[in-house]
């Protein structure tokens, strides 16, 4: 960033953040373990119902990590419970939910939020409460630029998923359709610095509203061989079908969006082909989509860091840092890499 600085004629930056590891220096470790509870609360920032249509699979995922703890044991005999809050609006009351998980219900640390706008919102909470915050869902980088010790991020960064992206494109002709979502803005942005620093750039970008389908209109105005989709799942797959009614041929590539279950159902014969950065291995077999493995990774993390700390928020936070699997910053550093749809 001083280079950088530097290069540009900027003034250089005061300080920089990037590249130290977040630490917790404050009160909270000395703290008994309460007596008298009869279940280990665990924060859950999502909708609990499996059917809907953004968090369904996340929430198949956690509460499966949370059946098989309990099977085994549970903590020191007491059973797990997943606590839900959700709003389905969360820019008016989505804080406030947050708030309730930490001081009324008491919860130990939290799953959650579904997407990166609902995890900014959780994250300026937990800060304040001392109460760990296990992201599963959000690709967006900076939601770990805040600096918030009790952040960690159980999928790699937008830039790691946007630079597998460019690799495909880069030096092809291609569209660029994007959505004006909080995720796929901060994705296209991404995979857009990458290509412009190499020179390449879409001979069209397209951007449009989450939800509008108007998909046709787009495809019409597409004549390149290649399209890149980065959008919501929905709004994807609704692309994808267009796009292949009217060039069967054209090569789709996708943000991770495309892993979901419910683009592959919209997308019908229209995914088969589509390529997509996932990280990690296979998912398993019983789980609907990488949503579900994550959510359940991000409540396994969780109540290991439990059973190792004890109940103890800051020690539980302490046990979730010394994982080797974060950056500085909390977020995982698996590598990312392009696989296809194959739907037969």
């Amino acid at each position: 960033m001083l280079l950088a600085a530097a290069q540009s004629g900027g003034p250089a930056p005061y300080k920089d953040s990037r590249g130290r590891t977040l630490e917790y220096n404050g009160p909270g470790r000395e703290e008994p373990e309460p007596g008298g509870l009869e279940e280990i609360r665990i924060g859950y920032y999502g909708p609990d119902d499996p059917g809907h249509p953004s968090g369904g699979t996340l929430w198949a995922g956690a509460r499966l990590a949370v059946e098989e703890a309990n099977r085994d044991g549970g903590f020191k005999g007491l059973p797990f419970r997943l606590v839900p809050r959700w709003t389905d609006d969360p820019w008016r009351t989505g804080a406030s939910a947050v708030v309730k998980m930490a001081y009324a219900d008491r919860v130990w640390a939290i799953i959650g939020g579904i997407d990166g706008a609902t995890t900014h919102l959780a994250e300026q909470v937990v800060v304040k409460a001392r109460l760990t915050l296990v992201d599963p869902a959000s690709t967006d980088q900076t939601v770990n630029y805040a600096s918030v010790p009790w952040m960690f991020s159980c999928l790699p960064s937008g830039a790691a998923y946007a630079d597998a992206m460019a690799a495909e494109v880069r030096g092809k002709s291609f569209a660029l359709f994007s959505a004006t979502d909080h995720d796929s803005r901060a994705l296209a942005a991404e995979l857009l610095t990458i290509l412009r620093r190499d020179g390449s750039i879409p001979k069209r970008r397209i951007e449009f509203q989450p939800g509008a389908r108007d998909a046709a209109r787009m495809a019409e105005e597409t004549v390149e061989a290649t399209a890149v989709l980065v959008a919501g799942a929905a709004d994807m797959a609704a692309l994808a079908r267009q796009l292949r009614s009217r060039l069967p041929r054209i090569a789709l590539l996708a943000g991770p969006e495309a892993g979901r279950a419910v683009f592959r159902e919209q997308a019908g014969a229209a995914a088969e082909g589509v390529r997509y950065p996932t990280a990690g291995g296979p998912e398993r077999a019983d789980f609907p989509d990488y949503t579900a493995q994550s959510a359940y990774d991000a409540t396994r993390t969780v109540i290991a860091a439990i059973r190792a700390a004890g109940l103890n928020r800051v020690r539980i936070r302490d046990v979730i840092a010394a994982l080797p699997r974060w950056d500085s910053s909390g977020r995982d550093t698996r590598p990312v890499r392009m696989i296809a749809i194959q739907r037969h």
